[in-house]
């Protein structure tokens, strides 16, 4: 863990979140910022800056991030619904905080909700 790192100190717990779940590997929390009706940060207890930082070492890490996705998104009601699952890597893609994490967002009730939000963001998602 950094000093500096805004989730690491979410993790140690100065600074307060909306945690969904945490255990000795993982921490997941509510996005201040959301860009969807549901949208969590899932990040790693172990401070690794991105995706470019991993090694092989983290790989038990990061498997059981995306296997526990599905139980998370079970926790807040959109497993059946559906979700996205994005990582932005290094500033050019838009990652602004430098401790990797996973955007899991969801939560449209409707399809048309759903694409006029994409048309909003200049995106097309078919």
């Amino acid at each position: 863990m950094t000093e500096e790192c805004i989730f690491c100190k979410i993790i140690k717990g100065e600074v307060p979140a909306n945690i969904v779940y945490q255990d000795e590997d993982m921490v997941v929390f509510h996005n201040i910022k959301p860009s969807a009706p549901i949208h969590v940060l899932m990040i790693p207890v172990l401070h690794i800056e991105s995706v470019n930082a991993l090694e092989e070492k983290h790989g038990s890490v990061i498997s059981k991030m995306m296997i526990k996705t599905k139980e998370i998104a079970q926790l807040l009601g959109i497993r059946q619904s559906g979700y996205k699952l994005i990582i932005n890597v290094e500033k050019g893609a838009g990652q602004v905080i430098f401790h990797l994490h996973i955007h899991l967002i969801g939560g449209w009730n409707e399809q048309k909700q759903f694409l006029a939000m994409n048309i909003k963001n200049n995106t097309l998602t078919v």
